[in-house]
């Protein structure tokens, strides 16, 4: 089963990082992708530009709206992704508690409504 894990967090937890502390961070991740590597999981990932960039379009009612940055006002932000294929939730649930963004924001977890590849 494939699964999904959204990463929230906080921009203004990043906001005074030096840049030996974004290459600290770019470490654990890179070791969380290694871990999910050789565990034969892995699928696919990215960080994503910060949500001041983001473009939020809707034709809802026959009518198109565009609106820059985020669509809703939120502390938390989607930063980034990671997609798994595993058996089941549970092993989904494990991989997420080790996710590095576990331990500053959140991870939703959500399965593919196709079922994975």
């Amino acid at each position: 089963m494939r699964y999904t894990f959204l990463l929230y967090s906080d921009p203004a937890d990043f906001a005074d990082m030096t840049p030996d502390d974004w290459a600290a961070l770019q470490e654990v991740y890179g070791a969380y992708i290694s871990a999910l590597k050789d565990a034969g999981v892995f699928v696919d990932t990215d960080w994503l530009q910060p949500v001041q960039t983001a473009i939020t379009l809707s034709l809802k009612g026959g009518a198109k709206s565009v609106q820059d940055g985020p669509f809703a006002d939120t502390k938390e932000t989607l930063g980034g992704y990671f997609v798994i294929e595993v058996p089941d939730l549970d092993a989904a649930m494990a991989w997420a508690e080790k996710c590095p963004a576990a331990r500053s924001g959140k991870v939703e977890i959500r399965a593919s409504a196709m079922g994975g590849a």
